[in-house]
C-alpha cells in the first residue's frame, strides 16, 4: 500500500470541488432553484434552447463525470471548450477583460478543467479504480490515442 502524498491528496480535492461547482451551476440551470439558474432568475433554462440548455446539460453530465473521476479527461475537454465557447462569444464582446466582461468564472472553469485533463483524475477516481481492475484481471489497457 502506498502512502498518501499530498499532490495526489490535493489534485483529488481540487477535482472533487471543481466537479461539485460546475455540476450544481449546471443542475440550477437544468432544474431551477439553488438560486442562480438562468441568468441568476433561479429559473430552469427551457429544454432545447441554444445555446443555455445545452451549456447547462454540458456543465451537469460532465461536471457529474469529473467529479467521479469517470471518463475524466475526456469530459474535462468538452467542459473546458464550453467555458471558452462561453467566455468568447458571451463575455469576451462586452469588454476585453474579464474583470469587465463578466467572464471571470467562465475564465477560471476553462483553465482548471484544462489543468484537470493534463494531470489526469489521480489515483482516487473510477477511472483509477478501472484501471487498477484490468490490471489484477491480466486485461491490457485501451491504447490511448497519443
Amino acid at each position: 500500500m502506498n502512502p498518501v502524498r499530498i499532490p495526489d491528496l490535493v489534485s483529488t480535492l481540487f477535482r472533487l470541488v471543481l466537479g461539485l461547482l460546475f455540476a450544481l451551476h449546471g443542475a440550477a440551470s437544468l432544474f431551477g432553484g439553488f438560486g442562480s439558474g438562468s441568468g441568476g432568475s433561479g429559473e430552469a433554462v427551457p429544454i432545447g434552447t441554444w445555446p443555455g440548455w445545452y451549456a447547462a446539460l454540458i456543465q451537469f453530465a460532465g461536471g457529474l463525470l469529473v467529479l467521479a473521476g469517470l471518463a475524466t479527461r475526456a469530459a474535462a475537454i468538452i467542459c473546458s471548450g464550453s467555458m471558452a465557447y462561453a467566455y468568447f462569444v458571451v463575455h469576451q464582446p462586452d469588454a476585453l477583460l474579464p474583470l469587465n466582461n463578466g467572464g471571470e468564472k467562465a475564465a477560471l472553469f476553462c483553465w482548471s478543467f484544462l489543468l484537470i485533463a493534463a494531470l489526469g483524475p489521480g489515483r482516487w477516481s473510477v477511472d483509477a479504480a478501472l484501471s487498477r481492475r484490468r490490471a489484477r484481471a491480466g486485461t491490457p489497457e485501451p491504447v490511448a490515442a497519443a
